[in-house]
């Protein structure tokens, strides 16, 4: 499922948001198989990704040949190149995104990323109504979004989410981190966090809508994570 930015963006931002995402989905897809499946390239990957969690796109030199940005230097029909503000900005939420999903992915049997679908909903939003009892709220977990949508930067942003994830991974919630790698790029430009925030929104009420999949059922809650670390992790 495409993912568009809402008409309060600059329709660039929208159309480069697109590529964020996909170029995000092409990327984690190999690597999840991968790790699911047990290659060694794909665990040394993730080993990889997790280090460099919390940094700036660049800021990681152990990442920049695993982390192929090459599409976004690539015209496309339409437009000329990325502009360096673009770039800069595009780089940094695709980092943000894969390593968030490392994070999320470590020591699970399932896979942590999902696309978004009208059936399935995939983002942040559905993905944190899920923690939830189905007849009711959790306050300390809304706030959570809640704080995540008023972050200052996308630092601030990124560390909010890693503690969102850290939730969403103790009870195996995926999430469609193409479509939060596309909305960490609109979320850094002039109205990108209102536009986000509302389609975080969405998610969270278009969840509340619909009824899981017997597969999709959540384990019980728990105060830790009770999955242990395998050795494949261990780098």
């Amino acid at each position: 499922m495409t993912t568009t930015a809402s008409t309060s963006v600059l329709p660039a931002a929208a159309a480069v948001q697109q590529r964020v995402a996909d170029l995000a989905a092409t990327h984690i897809a190999p690597w999840q198989e991968g790790y699911l499946k047990d290659r060694s390239n794909a665990v040394a990957a993730l080993a990889r990704l997790r280090r460099g969690a919390g940094r700036e796109a660049g800021e990681t030199p152990d990442l920049w040949s695993l982390i192929d940005t090459d599409p976004l230097h690539t015209p496309v029909a339409g437009r000329g190149p990325l502009s360096e503000q673009e770039l800069v900005r595009a780089e940094n939420a695709l980092h943000a995104a894969l390593t968030l999903w490392a994070f999320h992915q470590q020591s699970r049997g399932a896979s942590m990323h999902r696309r978004h679908t009208r059936e399935r909903p995939g983002g942040l939003g559905a993905a944190v109504r899920r923690l939830m009892p189905a007849d009711g709220i959790d306050e300390p977990v809304r706030k959570r979004l809640v704080r995540a949508g008023t972050a200052a930067d996308l630092a601030a942003l990124t560390q909010r989410l890693r503690d969102i994830v850290t939730l969403l991974r103790r009870k195996d919630i995926p999430l469609d981190y193409a479509l939060l790698a596309g909305q960490l790029y609109v979320w850094q430009w002039p109205d990108g966090p209102t536009a986000v925030r509302r389609q975080w929104g969405r998610s969270f009420h278009e969840q509340r809508r619909t009824r899981p999949a017997p597969d999709e059922t959540t384990a019980p809650s728990s105060d830790e994570d009770t999955t242990p670390d395998t050795d494949k992790d261990a780098s």
